[in-house]
């Protein structure tokens, strides 16, 4: 059987997957019924941004697997670009 990474790459051409890349930041958030967590990964930088309905537990020095798309977000009219995840598993 096929790892369930993988078949969300092969399904979604726009999706990205990082193995076992280590956690240097963890920050969260609440927005409104949310909690916004933005990870920042060694070796990017870019922020990785994911939203959860409870907080979780601090990922900063963990290693993780990510599955994510490339975004750009509008901030006061600078744009910034960004992961948005869409899946996440400690390694």
């Amino acid at each position: 059987m096929r790892d369930p990474a993988e078949k969300l790459l092969a399904k979604h051409q726009d999706l990205n997957h990082l193995q076992d890349a280590k956690v240097s930041s963890h920050m969260q958030r609440e927005e409104g019924e949310w909690f916004r967590h933005t990870l920042m990964l060694e070796g990017y930088d870019v922020p990785f941004i994911f939203k959860r309905k409870q907080p979780y537990t601090s990922l900063k020095g963990a290693r993780v697997n990510l599955t994510y798309y490339r975004q750009v977000e509008d901030v006061a009219g600078l744009e910034f670009e960004t992961m948005k995840v869409v899946r996440i598993k400690r390694s």
